[in-house]
């Protein structure tokens, strides 16, 4: 595969004035989100929802905006801004004049229109107890929803409830999961009701459509309308589920399920064959066709994913990128069918690729983060981001990319981003490894800066070329580092196998492409200085901070650990997906085979544990418990090393409210400047 390498003003916001100034948190946790592009039928119109912080409120909330792709210069204008309700999910009717979309005003979550020419929106469904998401039908005459409710409910009217006068509000359970990602169980599900449609309203509370099936459609935490798909005649729907039991803790295996939309028959299992994951159902507009991905191997959360099609009327199921050594992230439809576009990851970059119905693969794009592709008749609308840019949106015709929006150039005006290079060198096995160094702009030349290394999470991630709200590359040069990024063995983007030779391999190879990548990069670059450095990652890249205490002890002045694996035993017993843990360590449980999770278990190197580290945790991380981090904190306490805990009440595995994002990079930045000699001003 081409290798297209990162140009170092990619994506640049706008020309940068005299008196430019570096990035700052402040200034990342103000500017303006887009997402969830939706565009006219005709091609007239883009709609999208838009974030804006209420940093007082320390939250974001949501508006709809628009855009006239008919005329050129068009400015964005607002179409949906209620102050005290978010407006997002935009979707627009067949004849392009009216859009749907979600809105919490008045408390709960329902189905609002607006015309596209603007006016006051009106209601579309009046659900007690709100609801997820919503998807229209292609006929217009029904709706299909989602919402948590009890397993077995008939329609999605919340249950009554009773509690005794004397009950208490201690939680029952009895099998997994007790608690998932960041909220405990409370006996809810997400499931699927269709509602019929008349007139722009929606009546009733709609039927349940699952059947005896008990699981989450969509599946959570992450899951969305992606999972969910209507046929073409709006009779069918298309859904992933993963059954729940005794197992659900253990299994990937979510599949591909065909229900008729008006309950009238239990659900068909389409995938059944195939143990491992089927997700992303994807109708075509013919009506012809269902596109969806598979993972062939149970149990693993990050294996290739294959694009599957199936012939609706024959049944026959094809692997369209079977010999395709990339994994498909996202999937579209043109609107002629004849033609899925997909996103893949690629050696630090997240293009768009075509996959015709024979097979044939074709990269569309080449530097950059796409996060949302909407196929057209005359074109596709995307948005994309990387590492000196958040997202806006793009229009691909043919070979040629038009940009459509520069929604925080006046945000970003008068700031500098800083340059970033790509370098390779050989790692562990042999193997070319990737990394990139993050320059700060104005650097001197003759100046020598201190690095901070970063390690990416996953384990199977990347830190690839795209922008963050959280571990952001820009923010670390604009306080004045060198910020480094490897992608050691267990990175995505370089083919199955590089992703896979991380198991039972978390500090092997990983810790010696780190290490040959800490050396290559201060070779190649005289403007880091190697000897005045700091490591810090999060989630796997917080447990090889602990790791590295124990295996590389003299090598940074501090370190910080974020979400990170400290006691592999009690991680096996605490975390809440266990499939993750365990396929990690071999395919068992702890008490089947230690030797496989004692092999790289942190806790047994505190003995030499030296280098200052900022432990950060959150009590609502159910992924990598916040006993974790306190006990990696009592460890360095115990040992007397320099050493700093930060515990976030709220929060989950991220930490993502304004000014705890701006807590943390104080936090963060102010160590790392304690320990490399640097002021920690930002």
């Amino acid at each position: 595969m081409k290798h297209f390498l990162l140009a170092s003003a990619a994506l640049a916001i706008v020309a940068v004035p005299a008196t430019a100034r570096q990035l700052t948190i402040e200034d990342v946790t103000m500017l303006s989100r887009v997402s969830a592009p939706a565009v006219s039928p005709d091609g007239h119109w883009l709609v999208w929802q838009q974030r804006e912080t209420d940093i007082a409120k320390d939250k974001g909330r949501f508006d709809l905006w628009r855009l006239d792709l008919t005329t050129k210069g068009a400015k964005p204008e607002k179409l949906a801004a209620d102050p005290v309700a978010n407006e997002t999910s935009p979707q627009f009717s067949a004849d392009g004049k009216t859009v749907w979309f979600q809105s919490d005003q008045g408390g709960e979550d329902n189905v609002w229109a607006v015309a596209i020419a603007g006016g006051a929106p009106t209601r579309v469904t009046d659900l007690k107890g709100g609801l997820g998401g919503f998807k229209v039908a292609p006929t217009e005459d029904k709706l299909l929803i989602w919402a948590d409710r009890l397993p077995g409910a008939s329609t999605s009217e919340p249950a009554m409830v009773k509690k005794a006068d004397d009950a208490g509000n201690g939680r029952t359970y009895d099998q997994l999961f007790v608690r998932h990602w960041n909220v405990w169980g409370d006996g809810t599900r997400s499931q699927l009701f269709v509602l019929p449609m008349a007139g722009g309203k929606a009546t009733g509370y709609g039927t349940a459509i699952e059947g005896a099936l008990v699981g989450d459609s969509p599946s959570k935490p992450f899951g969305g309308g992606e999972e969910v798909s209507w046929s073409a005649d709006g009779k069918t729907v298309y859904f992933a589920l993963r059954e729940a039991g005794r197992i659900e803790s253990l299994s990937t295996n979510l599949d591909i399920f065909s229900a008729p939309a008006d309950g009238s028959a239990a659900p068909t299992n389409l995938t059944d064959a195939n143990d491992g994951m089927d997700n992303l159902p994807t109708a075509s507009p013919d009506g012809k066709y269902l596109a969806w991905f598979a993972m062939k191997r149970p149990g693993y959360e990050a294996d290739r994913q294959v694009l599957m099609l199936r012939d609706l009327a024959t049944g026959k199921v094809t692997a369209l990128t079977e010999s395709w050594d990339s994994s498909v992230g996202s999937i579209a439809w043109s609107t002629d069918s004849k033609t899925i576009y997909v996103t893949a990851e690629d050696t630090q970059e997240n293009p768009i690729w075509s996959v015709s119905l024979t097979g044939k693969v074709s990269r569309l794009t080449k530097e950059g983060n796409v996060s949302a592709v909407v196929p057209t008749a005359k074109g596709i609308l995307f948005a994309m981001n990387s590492l000196t840019a958040p997202d806006d949106f793009y229009w691909l015709a043919g070979k040629k990319t038009t940009r459509l929006t520069s929604v925080n150039a006046g945000k970003l005006a008068g700031i500098d981003m800083p340059t970033v290079t790509r370098f390779s060198f050989t790692g562990a096995n042999n193997d070319t490894v990737w990394g990139y160094a993050v320059k700060p702009a104005g650097l001197a030349a003759d100046a020598k800066i201190p690095m901070a290394f970063m390690v990416h999470g996953g384990p199977q991630g990347s830190s690839n070329n795209s922008w963050s709200y959280r571990w952001n590359p820009a923010v670390f040069a604009g306080a004045g580092y060198a910020l480094v990024a490897i992608d050691f063995h267990g990175s995505t983007g370089y083919g199955q196998k590089f992703s896979d030779d991380i198991r039972n391999n978390w500090g092997g190879w990983p810790l010696e492409d780190l290490k040959k990548g800490f050396d290559a990069a201060t070779t190649k670059f005289s403007w880091i200085d190697g000897n005045n450095a700091c490591a810090l990652g999060a989630s796997y890249g917080g447990y090889m901070m602990n790791w590295i205490e124990g295996q590389w002890p003299d090598r940074f002045k501090c370190i910080v650990q974020h979400d990170g694996v400290f006691d592999a035993r009690a991680m096996a017993y605490e975390t809440e997906e266990l499939w993750f843990d365990e396929w990690e360590h071999g395919g068992k449980a702890y008490f089947q085979d230690p030797a496989a999770f004692e092999k790289w278990n942190p806790v047994n190197f505190v003995d030499k544990w030296k280098t200052p580290q900022l432990v950060i945790t959150s009590e609502g991380d159910f992924r990598i418990p916040y006993t974790q981090g306190i006990a990696a904190f009592t460890a360095l306490q115990r040992r007397e090393v320099p050493s700093r805990l930060v515990v976030f009440p709220g929060g989950s595995h991220w930490v993502l409210a304004p000014k705890e994002s701006r807590q943390w990079y104080r936090e963060v930045l102010g160590w790392l400047g304690k320990w490399t000699g640097k002021s920690s001003a930002n």
